[in-house]
């Protein structure tokens, strides 16, 4: 019986994998199994070589989505699927669980063909209240700025942060944000299978002295110890998902890995997203984690395709 193999999928910025996937190329060659890092858009890779294609650190996605999708939808044994891979990489499908009753932070949509001009967008903002712009495509904090809604340059920044997305065709998200992010931090629930791993807190990241980052900005993050409640509601948010992904239904099998992010306000969880694609484990911060998601992999490799999982097009 031949060595299985598996592709961890990389940008070319990365070539080795970020520093918390590429422990992995040894945890499953102790399982048995042969990994490396490839570079999604590398022409020269065959990926029927591959037993299982891992999307990991492919973190120039947003970028060039249409073009990620359409490489998604190519790949044999794509984990996490190609039709995750087209539902998860717009941020809309916040809006598709919140028309479902997922308590989900508040958000405004923008859309280019509505053709706003700065007193519409003026209009659309919160009157009191800090806020974020950012794009529906996008990933981390790329293109994201934090504003006050009582400060007038604030605002008039705010504004043509937004003018500017929009006249690039991008749809734009405008959030409430939520305080407690800065009293609490954002917790990012990790679950592989569907089985909950481990959890990190994430410090607030944008502050009103930013306008809009032109890159990511580094996350600060720190184990935390999750209660059940959010536990809970992490599980809700993946069966919400199950059942709504085009292609998939409640009867699919769990995704190999998922990484739901909450906020508690006024007690109660609320979601701020859902990484499906290529989100940070944080494994290094969760005592077995790694050794779960290594394990989480071969069970996919020996499990083969689900048939309950259909990628429609």
């Amino acid at each position: 019986m031949s060595t299985p193999r598996l592709a961890l999928v990389t940008c070319a910025d990365l070539p080795d994998l970020d520093d918390e996937d590429a422990p992995l190329i040894p945890a499953l060659a102790e399982r048995g199994v042969t990994a490396e890092a490839v570079v999604w858009d590398d022409p020269a890779v065959d990926w029927s070589r591959y037993d299982l294609t891992v999307i990991r650190s492919a973190w120039d996605f947003s970028t060039r989505r249409q073009e990620f999708v359409a490489w998604a939808g190519s790949v044999p044994r794509l984990v996490n699927p190609p039709n995750v891979v087209r539902w998860n990489s717009d941020k809309h499908y916040l809006q598709a669980l919140e028309d479902h009753g997922l308590p989900v932070v508040q958000t405004t949509w923008l859309e280019p063909e509505r053709q706003f001009d700065k007193r519409a967008l003026h209009n659309r903002f919160p009157a009191r209240e800090d806020f974020v712009i950012k794009p529906a495509i996008s990933s981390g904090t790329l293109d994201a700025g934090r504003y006050t809604a009582t400060d007038a340059d604030s605002r008039r920044y705010a504004i043509e942060h937004a003018k500017r997305l929009l006249d690039e065709g991008r749809s734009v998200m405008v959030q409430r944000y939520l305080p407690e992010v800065d009293s609490h931090g954002e917790i990012a629930l990790v679950f592989f299978h569907g089985t909950y791993s481990h959890a990190t807190r994430k410090a607030a990241m944008l502050t009103t002295e930013d306008v809009e980052a032109e890159r990511p900005r580094a996350e600060v993050m720190e184990p935390y110890h999750a209660t059940p409640e959010e536990i809970a509601a992490g599980q809700q948010t993946l069966a919400f998902a199950r059942a709504r992904i085009p292609g998939r239904s409640i009867s699919s099998r769990p995704l190999a890995y998922a990484r739901v992010d909450l906020v508690p306000t006024h007690g109660k969880p609320v979601l701020m997203e859902l990484e499906l694609i290529e989100p940070s484990l944080f494994v290094s911060l969760g005592r077995g984690a790694l050794d779960r998601f290594a394990d989480s992999l071969v069970a996919e490799l020996r499990m083969g395709p689900d048939s309950n999982n259909i990628d429609l097009a």
